[in-house]
């Protein structure tokens, strides 16, 4: 016959369950914690990180150079790719956007095969001033994404503004072209 256990050591027995439980809890409160869009960037206000991306291989379009982001100026950068559905349908909003000529819209090109990215620009037009390819993804952890696609802000050399997620017509009027207004604004002033 066993000897049963002293009441001092019974609580060992129920740690695995109170870890569990314990990373549960926080993986619960992580997951409903709110609009994933509004995730903080350590980049606002930090200047533009040093982008040299080549162009899509056979593209026409060419490459992004961090001559894109000296001086004084606004632009939006956009991180996409031919294999992320949520690119596709923010698309058309971005084709929109590009008629605004008061700043141009850059691409970065994320982990894509070029025929596919080539092919998805030929098919959604090409709302982009220049478009890197970053095959391994660096440039795109250098800037701070998340995953495709995000939208960023640029004003002076500095990320102004970050949109994780597709955009949308709503998160376009209220959200993105405020941004742009302001730092248009403050160009002017």
């Amino acid at each position: 016959m066993t000897k049963p256990a002293p009441a001092t050591r019974r609580w060992i027995y129920f740690l695995p369950l109170a870890i569990f439980l314990g990373l549960a809890g926080v993986f619960a409160l992580q997951l409903f914690a709110g609009d994933p869009s509004k995730l903080p960037s350590a980049l606002i206000g930090k200047p533009v990180p040093v982008t040299e991306l080549p162009a899509i291989e056979g593209s026409d379009i060419p490459g992004l150079t961090p001559a894109a982001f000296t001086g004084k100026g606004v632009a939006v950068v956009n991180v996409f790719a031919s294999w992320c559905a949520p690119c596709h349908q923010e698309h058309p909003l971005l084709m929109a956007l590009a008629r605004d000529t008061r700043f141009p819209i850059y691409g970065i090109n994320q982990k894509d095969n070029p025929e596919n990215a080539r092919r998805f620009l030929g098919r959604l037009g090409n709302p982009y001033r220049a478009v890197g390819a970053d095959k391994d993804g660096r440039i795109s952890i250098e800037w701070g994404v998340y995953g495709v696609p995000e939208t960023f802000v640029v004003a002076d050399g500095r990320i102004v503004f970050k949109h994780v997620g597709p955009l949308t017509e709503e998160s376009i009027r209220a959200r993105l072209l405020p941004e742009i207004e302001k730092a248009l604004a403050g160009q002017r002033g």
